[in-house]
């Protein structure tokens, strides 16, 4: 047990896993990515490579469908020959699948669940089910890298989701990150190497003294879909917790999603719940290209230090995870532990049980 929350049992080679739509209809749209995917899953990671029943279905019949999408995940939990379900993309409608979800089949059939974004949705379903569960990449992002995974990537769920051993300290990704975008719908482009940027580190923001918290959180646009819901967890759930937030990409006129003041806003909104002043620590993703990356941070500052008074909360800002490529992953309810005077952040248990 974890904190409440049941780990799931790790993975091994030959193990079957599922892939699932929970969302927009991706594989559908760019099927030779969804196959590049799911090929370097499988040649990766020696893993059985299956779809749940509406996994492949056209973008527009998924979204009239949201209760498919629920019993998808929910056949796909409770399939003993399943060992776990990957996303294969986000979108922006998952909260659809909620009325549709019965928890308690979650709950008594306790497998890895993967993914990010839109996906937070699923994560918090299963965080209601007392399951842990994993914020990471999805199929058509990771798994489908163009050329090949990043090795930064590899190795990251090779921890994570085939061990049973404590994770440790997670090092910065040190070979460059990229959210450079080559259009999907043409197949060549899967052969374009992405180019990477020389990464400059996480940035340690404020905190002296090493703490250790439970590890709580998601995309900041989608858990504002959750507040007031049944799956929006209680307070008590974020006592001593460390929160970790990224926001989603930019849209079609390159603004970001959730601007700098938004994400005051949003924080302030998250003290006036009586969340900041319970936390313990605060991570936040790197944001998608990196811009306003500045002004993200000083966000941050600005509610939790200026007006919270909460000037020994530790923060780190500018991780790998999220929006941008390569990633490491986050395991709901993990034990962690930031250590501002070394500049560490280290998960102290595993993510899954042998």
């Amino acid at each position: 047990m974890n904190n409440g929350l049941t780990k799931p049992k790790s993975l091994q080679p030959g193990d079957t896993v599922a892939t699932i739509s929970l969302s927009w209809g991706g594989a559908a749209t760019f099927p030779h990515r969804y196959e590049v995917g799911k090929s370097q899953l499988e040649q990766t990671f020696g893993l059985r490579v299956v779809e749940t029943r509406n996994a492949l279905r056209p973008a527009d019949w998924l979204y009239r469908n949201p209760q498919a999408r629920a019993d998808d995940l929910m056949e796909a939990f409770a399939d003993p020959q399943i060992k776990a379900i990957i996303s294969i993309i986000g979108g922006d409608d998952s909260i659809r699948t909620l009325p549709f979800l019965d928890v308690t089949v979650i709950r008594d059939n306790p497998k890895i669940f993967l993914g990010f974004s839109d996906t937070t949705v699923t994560h918090l379903a299963c965080y209601r089910a007392g399951l842990s569960s994993f914020y990471g990449t999805s199929l058509l992002v990771g798994f489908a890298e163009n050329g090949s995974m990043h090795a930064y990537q590899v190795a990251d769920l090779r921890r994570t989701l085939f061990a049973s051993k404590p994770t440790g300290v997670i090092e910065p990704n040190k070979d460059g990150w990229t959210s450079t975008f080559f259009d999907w719908a043409e197949p060549a482009n899967q052969q374009l190497i992405r180019p990477l940027t020389s990464p400059t580190g996480w940035r340690f923001l404020q905190g002296r003294s090493q703490i250790e918290g439970r590890l709580v959180g998601g995309c900041v646009e989608v858990l504002e879909m959750l507040k007031g819901t049944d799956y929006w967890p209680p307070l008590s759930a974020w006592d001593g917790a460390i929160l970790f937030l990224e926001m989603a990409e930019f849209d079609l006129n390159s603004e970001p999603l959730i601007r700098p003041q938004q994400l005051a806003w949003i924080l302030r909104n998250y003290a006036a719940m009586g969340i900041l002043s319970k936390l313990n620590g605060i991570l936040l993703g790197r944001p998608y290209h990196n811009r306003y990356v500045d002004e993200y941070d000083q966000a941050l500052i600005q509610v939790v230090r200026d007006e919270q008074g909460l000037d020994q909360l530790p923060i780190i800002s500018g991780m790998d995870f999220g929006h941008t490529a390569p990633t490491f992953t986050l395991p709901y309810g993990c034990m962690a532990r930031i250590d501002p005077d070394k500049q560490t952040f280290e998960l102290l248990e595993s993510g899954c049980e042998g």
